[in-house]
């Protein structure tokens, strides 16, 4: 097999990176997106050359005018999607936002129309099942002090 041929098989996965971050009541943010018809977390693809935690870390920045600190690796997902091919998606501990730091919430204007904390057992029906899936592992894992890694948002040892 010659270097081309190597290269031509080798996953060129798009990356992204989002924070789990929430309130005194442990609900949960998510931000509404202008160009998508359910809620999300923050986040964004990570660029060029930058680490999935500096991404996640410029992206909460970018999207909701705060720089709060970001923890841990919570979750990794493999989620390829049919228009955009593989996607690995990483999800991080943003923590209990401060009262300081919800007060400082700039959004977006472009991009994103709106925010709120939402109870972790309403989170299926604000976004797609697969980000739920996820939310709900980093979640645990956060519970757990651990790490999940998932493919299409469930555990490839349960399936759940």
């Amino acid at each position: 097999m010659t270097e081309n041929e190597h290269e031509a098989k080798m996953a060129h996965p798009r990356m992204a990176a989002g924070a789990l971050f929430f309130d005194d009541a442990d609900r949960i943010l998510l931000v509404e997106p202008s160009y998508k018809d359910y809620r999300d977390i923050p986040g964004g693809y990570v660029e060029h050359g930058e680490s999935p935690l500096r991404a996640c870390v410029r992206e909460v920045h970018e999207e909701l005018g705060i720089k709060p600190a970001i923890g841990r690796l919570l979750v990794v997902d493999w989620a390829p999607n049919p228009g955009e091919g593989d996607k690995v998606l990483y999800l991080f501990d943003g923590g209990r936002l401060s009262a300081g730091h919800r007060q400082q919430i700039a959004l977006q204007a472009d991009e994103l129309r709106g925010y709120d904390f939402h109870h972790a057992e309403l989170v299926p029906e604000l976004t797609i099942p697969r980000l739920a899936r996820r939310i709900a592992a980093g979640i645990q894992a956060r519970m757990n002090g651990t790490t999940a890694y998932l493919e299409h948002g469930e555990s490839p040892a349960t399936g759940t």
